[in-house]
This record gives C-alpha cells, sequence and structure tokens, in this order.
C-alpha cells in the first residue's frame, strides 16, 4: 500500500483488539504488515476475517509450539523492522521468541509489546479486559451520571486509546529513534499507562480547584447542562458542547431562549438544574433533522449523535471521503492524511495462511527457513546477509 510507513515491514503475531488496532494503522499508513496465524483446524474451514482491524495485512500460518514455526518467526523476524505481540508477560520468552532472542540476530528491530498491565509489576501477570485497565487506571471512575455507576466507554479508551494508539506511537517513535542511533529495542506498550496519560488533563484541573471528585457534577463529565446529550422528538439526541458564552448564546438563539430574561446565568450552578429542564423540554419537540437544521447555521457546538453505521452517509463524511468500503463492508478510512504522501484504500483481511507463499518470496525467506545470524545494521536500516 501507499503511504508514509511505504517500506517498512511490521511483523505481527497474532492477538486481539489493541495491538490489532495499531497493526491496522501501521498497514493504512503503507507498511508492509505480515501477520503470523495459528493453522486452521484439521476439517473446519477457516473464516475471512470481517473486522476492519484485520484489514491492509498479508497472513501467514505458523505453530508456534513447533521447532519449524518457531524457526519461521525468527526468520522473518530477521527481515522485520518491527515485532507486534500481544500475549501476556513471559509467553514469547517460553516459545524463544523474546526480545533478547530476537534483537541477537536483528539488532535493529523495534520489538512491540501490547499488555494490559505491563511487563512488570503486581498485576502484570493478571488476565483483564478494557474495563479493568480503565478501572485501575482511574479514567472508568469519572465516567458517569450523577448519583449513578461508573458506565464502561465501550472498550474505546483502554483497548484502543490507551492500547493500539499507543503502541504506534511508540513504535514510530522508536522508529524515528533508531534512524539516529541504528538500534532496535523494546516498547512496552501497557494499557494501563496510555489509558493514565489520557486522564492527565483531569489531574491538572483537579489541582486547578476546578473538578469535584463526585462524578457528574462537573463542565465536562455531564453535571453542565450546556455540556450533555438531549433527547429529541423522533427518539435521537442531539450532543450540545456550549462551553464557552459566545457558544451558549447561539445555543440559547437555537432553542429560542435568548429574550427569557428569567432564565439562570450559564455558570450560576444553582439552576443548572431549571437549566436542563428547560433544555430537555424544548429539544423535545422536534425531530432530530429538525434540529439539526435549525443549528446548521448557528455556530452554537450542537450537533445530532449519530449512530456509527449513519455516519458512512453524513454529509460532512461525504465531503471528506472519510469511510471506504472494504469487501462490502463501510469502515472508516485510514487516518491521518498526508499532503505528499496519502494513504491507499485498505485491502480486504485475508485468510489465515492465504499469502504464505508470496511472503515468503517477498521477504527472500528460504524454503527451509532456520533460526537467522545476526544481521548488519547500518543507519537504522536491516540488511540481511
Amino acid at each position: 500500500m501507499a503511504g508514509p510507513l511505504e517500506g517498512v515491514r511490521v511483523l505481527e503475531i497474532a492477538s486481539t483488539a489493541p495491538a490489532p488496532f495499531g497493526c491496522m494503522v501501521f498497514a493504512d499508513l503503507g507498511a508492509d504488515v505480515v501477520t503470523v496465524d495459528r493453522a486452521p483446524r484439521p476439517g473446519r474451514d477457516p473464516r475471512r476475517p470481517k473486522t476492519p482491524l484485520a484489514r491492509g495485512r498479508r497472513s501467514v500460518t505458523a505453530d508456534l509450539k513447533s521447532e519449524e514455526g518457531v524457526a519461521l518467526v525468527h526468520t522473518l523476524a530477521a527481515r522485520a523492522d518491527v515485532l507486534v505481540e500481544g500475549f501476556r508477560p513471559g509467553v514469547m520468552e517460553r516459545l524463544g521468541l523474546g526480545p533478547d532472542d530476537l534483537l541477537a540476530a536483528n539488532p535493529g528491530l523495534i520489538y512491540a509489546r501490547m499488555t494490559g498491565y505491563g511487563q512488570e509489576g503486581p498485576l502484570s501477570a493478571r488476565a483483564g479486559h478494557d474495563i479493568n485497565y480503565i478501572a485501575v487506571a482511574g479514567a472508568l471512575e469519572p465516567i458517569g451520571r450523577a448519583g449513578e455507576r461508573p458506565l464502561p466507554p465501550l472498550n474505546l479508551v483502554g483497548d484502543f486509546g490507551g492500547g493500539g494508539m499507543l503502541l504506534a506511537v511508540g513504535v514510530l517513535a522508536a522508529l524515528y529513534e533508531r534512524e539516529v542511533s541504528g538500534q532496535g529495542q523494546v516498547v512496552d506498550a501497557a494499557m494501563v499507562d496510555g489509558t493514565a496519560l489520557l486522564t492527565a488533563f483531569v489531574h491538572g484541573i483537579r489541582a486547578d480547584g476546578h473538578w469535584s471528585d463526585v462524578r457528574g457534577t462537573n463542565l465536562l463529565d455531564s453535571g453542565a447542562p450546556f455540556y450533555d446529550t438531549y433527547a429529541t422528538a423522533d427518539g435521537g439526541h442531539m450532543a450540545v458542547g456550549a462551553l464557552e458564552r459566545r457558544f451558549y448564546r447561539e445555543l440559547l438563539i437555537g432553542l429560542g431562549l435568548d429574550t427569557d430574561a428569567d432564565l439562570p446565568g450559564q455558570m450560576d450552578r444553582s439552576g443548572w438544574d431549571v437549566l436542563r429542564a428547560r433544555f430537555t423540554e424544548i429539544f423535545a419537540t422536534r425531530t432530530r433533522a429538525e434540529w439539526a437544521d435549525v443549528f446548521a447555521e448557528l455556530d452554537a457546538c450542537v450537533s445530532p449523535v449519530l449512530a456509527p453505521w449513519e455516519v458512512a452517509d453524513a454529509e460532512h463524511t461525504r465531503a471528506r471521503a472519510g469511510f471506504v468500503d472494504v469487501a462490502g463492508i463501510p469502515q472508516p478510512a485510514p487516518a491521518p492524511r498526508f499532503s505528499r504522501t496519502p494513504a491507499g484504500l485498505p485491502t480486504a483481511p485475508r485468510l489465515p495462511g492465504e499469502d504464505t507463499a508470496q511472503v515468503l518470496a517477498d521477504w527472500e525467506v528460504p524454503s527451509e527457513p532456520a533460526r537467522s545470524e545476526p544481521a548488519d545494521v547500518l543507519q537504522g536500516e536491516v540488511f540481511v546477509p
């Protein structure tokens, strides 16, 4: 694929959610991403993945519990710029595929490790999911309405924001540093670390005395009536983000409240319940589409709340070609965008092992791969003898 990462080789050891998201970003931006998948079980027809997280790759299969499978990964890793794995700490070492094993043969390799709790610490060996990682990272507790339980924000914050996205940032930083040092290194991407990083602004606001520890009572957590969602007459919703005074004035104009002298002041917290009740009542009088038309000409920071499957057909999305069709599935286009090296159209997910022969040929792997000998490193690029 075309893109700013064209020419970068990424070897992905198949896993779930955060690491595949990071590798999707690499593939979207032009890297040659090869996934090492498990071979399908005997007698079972393999299924082609539908998830966009698997797009843009090529697939080879290997049994990592066999000498042949381990040898193949060694050989491919010796020709790769980046290796990404998402196992619990110690698993790759027990397979003979740890950083010491592969960096000895390829000193320029960026070895990226995606875990929930990191490579060390008392929780490092524990199982978990997004909800667990964001809980201990301090990101889950503030999300929710006053008097209610914390609300899991899908698995966007831990798996993808604090996980796969920070993995991608770490790998790109390590690739840049390799241009200077000529050396690879290990990137320890933990979802607890990345998620905690996403909460940095909350720590700053609290330190300034502008954040209440009571959930759902702050400006950005549904506490403020001018930063919330409201139901419309047809069961849809509108999102209101009129924080600044000038946007708030436009909000009142759209709602027909700009001449109401009895309306409480925007920052008068004692009147927030009154404002919320008025906003709720008025938004319920029109459909989502009607309110979208009302606010189309007002700079009020008010938007219709779209379902994920509505976004592809939205006017702004179409104008920016923000969605692409891959194997009949509409999905977000690669991001961000580049002026000189634009990303190409992602390719459809592949069957496990579908590209084995072509990858081995392209990466110049011998027909009987053996554990690789140390490679020479020059100016950040790996040259395999």
